[in-house]
């Protein structure tokens, strides 16, 4: 049995298992710059909702929904890798059915 189980993972083409990783090419499209505010220090970024799980994404504002954002963000916008920064607000976007399509996440950037 256990032959069976080795053959099977060193045998079977990935292809079979339609695994594609996100890269980061496709995340950094689904994040975009919409504002930048020089007298408030902030940026305002639309994320796409489909970068998020479908039980993390929320109508309101939560601390889950900051959490995940804020990693999103630090992971896919090169100004703010390796930085540190603060998300000050979470404005839901809601598509035609009344669906979360995009949030509009304003967050302050700490550039010294």
């Amino acid at each position: 049995m256990v032959i069976a189980i080795v053959l099977f993972v060193l045998l079977t083409p990935r292809t079979l298992f339609h695994d594609q990783p996100q890269t980061t090419a496709q995340a950094s499209s689904d994040v975009q710059l919409l504002s930048e505010d020089g007298t408030t220090q902030t940026r305002t970024y639309r994320l796409d909702a489909t970068m998020l799980q479908p039980q993390k994404r929320a109508k309101e504002p939560t601390p889950e929904l900051e959490r995940e954002t804020h990693d999103i963000l630090s992971r896919t916008v090169s100004d703010l890798k390796e930085r540190t920064f603060q998300v000050k607000r979470i404005d839901p976007v809601r598509a035609g059915d009344g669906s979360i399509a995009y949030y509009d996440i304003t967050v302050q950037p700490d550039f010294r």
